[in-house]
């Protein structure tokens, strides 16, 4: 069906009016909250997902930003407002890169602030005339979110400034961040006007919004949704310090593509993730994703390009044509470096000028010949940080001026005052080389607009007195620190903060061959040409409707609150466990075969006691007592540790070292269900495995009678697992001609005999069961590895062969969401654990209604078996529990 906001408010403008069975609440055309809302805030924690296809056939995409690519001037009579597109907004140029048949929505605020009275008109002229959706802001709140939040904490963390002291960057304000917060649920009340969710496209931009997409996902589970982010990601030392990490990481994680300009943002945000809250990536045919709930979220890197078409066109201008004209009669004898950069802290100004002065003084050659021309485009922030920026650049171009200043030369043109664009455009025309020393930035685009106007135009080359069959040239000096330096690759590339080696960077570009610059110019247009904002976009929404496509094909809910929200997205097939349902089945079954998993199943792999507990003990003896039942517990683990852990567990069967050795019962022999001839590969093995060992801190061996295992799961995440990676290619390559297997687990490298696998014991266990006389009619197999995979494998196939009953009840288990060949899962062990006692209760409830003897667990008062137990303390010796249906 479609979306009744969609129709409140786009449909409307239209003037078509679709009739509705009932009418539901209406959304209000202007949402303005002036107060702050907690991030704890648990409203609209439901799903609310389409339930019938759509009617809207044309794909659209609502491109969401904090500001809107809209200009607005007040009208010269006072009443009312003109407006008109922004060409400079990159929200608006990448439009070209849709294409005709995506219909494009924008939402965001306004430059400029508005009166309450005018928001309505103001919201429906930008509707029908612009398909923009405005969102307005309290002034209060924006400065809270805007100059507060996002300038004085992310935009400094996310360009690795710590907020060491009040000066640098401030300190953490859990005022300012409920601020951001606030405004990011506005945004996202602003897009559930607008929004059909099974049909429309949403892509998010950059740090202001990033914890709108956990608004979004609670809204709409299966919403399609891509964020990019334009500013530089840190490391995970620096991304860190935030007291709200976790939750920006998690905002983020709920949107279906997460896009980077290169990938050092990438990998940083990666590795956030992985030190953090757990996660790993993998990268298959080219794409990079994580595993999130069951979701896969995807990474793009892709650096972000020019409107080529726009900049193309401003070079004919008149106006252009007529300032260059002037600047070459201006400057004319005289050398142009440039340099175009904001004023604030991390463009690096003041070094740039520095390096400036240094190349005066050890090449004086090249004085009252060469001119430094900086264009200092106004702060976008505000702060002592920014007036110090400029007086230090103010004063440093001062310095440097009186110092080699001659009459009619000066070494350093300083323009701080805005410019028109056909202004910037002429200087890029008449300048030898490009500037750009930022100390960190996202990307940088001034020196693809730079490469672009140097290709210049037929007028401007009669201008410039350019013969046209010479081929053009460009020359770039670039931070390392841009995002745009990976991509120009003919550039001379300079570490800002060496003054010095900027200033022969400098001496290298001016005194460099002609043909040289030409090669370098050709290479870098090609590139710029063909990687243009199109380019960029047409890519994005590529990626992401291949990240969207299966949504229809997962079942999805929601759980958490506030922004630990979250979807599980699940294969129809793929559900978690009822405790009733195989309470149940286990009731009315008399055969049953169950296969338990220990470490990461019965006991957690974080707990550094592995031995079992009494509560485990029992409700394992209550499962073995029940004659129905053959219980198999198989472990990596030693025999010898088995064997004392489970010594109580006398009609416990034990598989030991994953199904090498295996005991059918307390008093019985060891015996061995592989045969192997020798172990002579260990003497190969243990050394290497001793080099990694010793290399790698934090990880260990263990030695076993069948195998030799590697761990890591101490070791620091990323070093152990690229470690991990290495071992496992030496071992394969030294063992190749050995009759062993060299698998990689969850943080562990095993080498152990072929043949060995928990699928035999599966395979021992069904065949047990049915030399009873009794084909099983009830199995449950649990597990949480990759080595438990083999026992799913054997348990569903044995569903259509002759092991099992035509009416078997099967359950094959893992531990959490994840890709498996089981078909049901559960959270984590206390949820096994509980299940397990929901069994063990069953089996005493009844032998008791049987008239049988058996023991009676202590566990049976604490288990729950159908719906909830509620019970209660009244002294402590006493407990009394009810149990409700």
């Amino acid at each position: 069906m479609v979306s009744r906001s969609y129709s409140n408010l786009l449909d409307l403008a239209s003037g078509e009016f679709p009739a509705f069975g009932r009418t539901g609440k209406k959304l209000p055309r202007v949402m303005t909250v002036a107060g702050i809302i907690s991030d704890l805030d648990e409203e609209n924690t439901n799903s609310m997902t389409s339930d019938g296809p759509s009617s809207v056939t044309q794909d659209r995409m609502i491109i969401v930003g904090n500001q809107l690519p809209i200009r607005a001037h007040r009208r010269p009579d006072g009443k009312g407002w003109n407006f008109s597109w922004d060409e400079d907004s990159l929200l608006l140029q990448l439009k070209d890169g849709l294409g005709e048949d995506v219909e494009v929505v924008y939402i965001g605020c306004l430059r400029e602030e508005i009166d309450p009275a005018e928001q309505d008109d103001v919201s429906q002229t930008l509707l029908e005339t612009f398909r923009c959706v405005p969102t307005f802001l309290a002034p209060d709140l924006f400065s809270k979110f805007y100059h507060g939040f996002c300038k004085q904490h992310l935009w400094p963390l996310f360009h690795y400034m710590l907020p060491l002291s009040p000066d640098l960057g401030g300190r953490f304000d859990r005022i300012l961040w409920q601020a951001y917060v606030s405004v990011n649920k506005i945004f996202a009340d602003k897009i559930m006007e607008v929004i059909n969710p099974d049909d429309d496209f949403v892509w998010v931009h950059d740090y202001h919004l990033m914890v709108l997409p956990t608004f979004l996902r609670k809204r709409f589970n299966r919403v399609k949704l891509g964020f990019f982010l334009h500013s530089p990601f840190p490391s995970s030392e620096i991304y860190r310090t935030l007291p709200v990490r976790d939750e920006l990481l998690r905002a983020l994680l709920n949107a279906d593509l997460i896009g980077f300009h290169t990938f050092d943002y990438a990998r940083h945000f990666l590795s956030c993730c992985g030190r953090m809250l757990g996660l790993a990536y993998e990268s298959k045919r080219g794409y990079i994703g994580l595993e999130y709930y069951g979701r896969t979220v995807s990474i793009k890197i892709l650096p972000v390009g020019i409107h080529t078409g726009q900049l193309q066109s401003v070079l004919q201008l008149p106006e252009t044509e007529a300032r260059v004209s002037e600047l070459r009669d201006q400057l004319k004898d005289r050398i142009v470096l440039l340099g175009v950069d904001d004023m604030d802290i991390f463009k690096g100004i003041s070094l740039k000028l520095l390096a400036m002065e240094q190349l005066l003084v050890q090449h004086p050659e090249w004085r009252e010949k060469v001119v430094l021309v900086q264009i200092a485009n106004p702060a976008r922030g505000r702060g002592k940080d920014v007036q110090d920026v400029q007086s230090e650049t103010h004063t440093t171009a001062q310095r440097i001026n009186e110092r080699f200043g001659r009459p009619g030369y000066k070494p350093v043109i300083l323009i701080d005052h805005p410019l028109q664009f056909y202004e910037r455009i002429a200087y890029y025309v008449i300048a030898e080389c490009c500037l750009v020393t930022a100390v960190r930035d996202g990307m940088n685009l001034i020196p693809y607009e730079y490469v672009i106007c140097r290709q210049g135009t037929e007028r401007l080359d009669e201008i410039l007195q350019l013969s046209p069959s010479v081929p053009k040239k460009s020359m770039l000096v670039v931070s390392e620190f841009i995002g745009c330096s990976p991509s120009l690759s003919g550039a001379i590339r300079v570490n800002p903060w060496n003054i010095d080696s900027v200033a022969e960077a400098m001496d290298t570009a001016l005194v460099i061959q002609e043909s040289e610059k030409q090669l370098r110019h050709e290479k870098h247009y090609k590139y710029v040409i063909t990687h243009d904002v199109g380019y960029w976009a047409n890519s994005f929404l590529q990626d992401l409707q291949r990240a969207c496509r299966d949504h229809t094909m997962r079942r999805c809910w929601g759980i958490g609150f506030g922004l630990g929200f979250r979807v599980i997205a699940l294969d129809y097939t793929f559900r978690k466990l009822s405790v009733d349902h195989i309470v149940s089945a286990y009731r009315r079954t008399k055969s049953r075969a169950i296969l338990l998993d220990y470490d990461g199943t019965i006991m957690p792999q974080t707990s550094i006691n592995k031995t079992p507990t009494p509560e485990a003990i029992s409700t394992l003896k209550s499962l073995c007592n029940d004659p129905k039942n053959v219980v198999f517990l198989v472990s990596g683990r030693d025999k010898i540790t088995l064997s004392e852990w489970f010594s109580s567990c006398d009609k416990l069967v034990i598989a030991a070292e994953h199904g090498y050795f295996l005991r059918e019962k307390s008093d019985a022999e060891w015996e061995t269900c592989v045969s192997v001839a020798d172990f002579d590969w260990k003497q190969m093995a243990e050394p290497i495995m001793q080099l990694y060992t010793e290399a790698t801190d934090g990880s260990s061996i263990e030695t076993r009678e069948s195998a030799l295992v590697w761990h890591y799961q101490y070791a620091d995440p990323d070093f152990g697992s690229c470690q991990a990676k290495e071992l496992l290619d030496h071992l394969e390559s030294v063992l190749t001609n050995e009759p062993v297997s060299v698998k990689s687990g969850q943080h562990i490298v095993e080498v152990k005999p072929q043949g060995v696998s928990k699928g035999v014991v599966a395979e021992r266990l069904l065949s047990t069961v049915r030399q009873k006389g009794v084909l099983p009619d009830f199995v449950l197999c649990i597990g949480d590895d990759r080595s438990d995979e083999d026992m799913f494998e054997v348990i569903m196939s044995a569903m259509a062969g002759p092991n099992l009953s035509p009416v078997a009840e099967v359950f094959a288990c893992t531990v959490g969401q994840k890709p498996s060949k089981a078909k049901y899962f559960l959270e984590d062990t206390t949820e096994i654990v509980r299940m397990l006692q929901g069994l063990a209760t069953a089996s005493d409830q009844m032998a008791h209604e049987d008239g049988l003897t058996s023991t009676f667990s202590p566990n049976v008062l604490k288990t729950p078996t159908y719906g909830f137990i509620r019970w209660m303390k009244l002294d402590n010796i006493f407990r009394h529990f009810f149990f409700v249906c």
